[in-house]
């Protein structure tokens, strides 16, 4: 049990939030546990996140920004061409997706169920992580390493994010570790990176 002497703040109740999520699912999780596991009332955490759906809605993103902050650096470099920056943030994202997977099944299980209730949360992800690539096909446009289609960088970097699902959408989550996946990856990195160039 976390000291009450620590200061309540909104990190360390997700932090908590984590653990008991992992411990007990997320049918059975409540905000009383997560109070229980800081030793303060539920009334204490109810200050910070004014319903359950805040909490876990907030944890959620907690956990899809971790993703998304490694993949910001990738996308704003300007250390790598277009192309290599590209194939560096598709290989990022995947590496990130199977990590959370493999790593942790639990939690990643307790995510997955998350994130069909926190619609919102999912959508800026998935807009954020469109946006990152954006980032990089509208400066592979400039540079003239790619060209998008009708013009338009931001339905490329869309259409790209949709044609490279398998590698990132939890709903494949169960093919990421069967033989092959890093050659079937690394081939529709290849046929995408074809058909982006000018």
């Amino acid at each position: 049990m976390a000291s009450t002497t620590e200061a309540l703040n909104a990190e360390r109740i997700l932090e908590a939030t984590e653990e008991v999520l992992r411990r007990h699912g997320p049918a059975k999780a409540t905000v009383v546990d997560v109070a229980r596991a800081l030793g303060v009332s539920h009334g204490s955490v109810y200050r910070h996140f004014r319903t359950k759906v805040a909490l876990r809605e907030a944890v959620t993103k907690r956990w899809l920004d971790r993703t998304t902050q490694t993949l910001e650096q990738i996308a704003g470099t300007r250390d790598e061409t277009p192309p290599v920056a590209l194939r560096h943030w598709l290989g990022a994202l995947f590496t990130a997706k199977r990590r959370k997977a493999g790593d942790d099944p639990e939690l990643f299980a307790t995510y997955t169920v998350l994130l069909g209730e926190a619609s919102s949360v999912v959508q800026e992800h998935i807009d954020e992580l469109v946006g990152q690539l954006n980032q990089i096909v509208f400066r592979g446009v400039q540079e003239g390493d790619f060209t998008a289609v009708d013009g338009d960088s931001a339905a490329t970097a869309r259409a790209i994010f949709d044609a490279t699902n398998r590698f990132h959408d939890p709903c494949y989550a169960h093919e990421w570790e069967q033989p092959g996946i890093e050659a079937e990856f690394s081939t529709v990195v290849s046929l995408v990176l074809r058909g982006l160039r000018r």
